[in-house]
């Protein structure tokens, strides 16, 4: 079997890299422009983000968060009181 010098291996994993450092250029482009034209349609794209991030997490996860929001709101008296659950 054939060893691959170590500046053959690292021009490999360097094209590589390159290859894909513009693949994720060109997505996170796309991403960019679908959030513009929400943004043309009349919808807040903070929100959006906000609910792209939560559809990433389970609800368990979700409720978890939700629950510690509320007890730091309620503890700078921002809520009333977090809600029993």
């Amino acid at each position: 079997m054939l060893m691959a010098s170590p500046a053959i291996s690292f021009a490999l994993s360097s094209s590589a890299l390159n290859g894909w450092k513009k693949k994720k250029k060109t997505i996170a482009d796309d991403i960019k422009d679908v959030y513009g034209e929400a943004k043309g349609m009349g919808f807040d794209t903070k929100i959006l983000k906000k609910v792209v991030a939560l559809r990433k997490k389970d609800e368990q996860e979700r409720m978890e968060e939700e629950a510690i929001l509320d007890t730091y709101l309620h503890a700078l008296g921002m809520i009333e009181a977090p809600p029993e659950g």
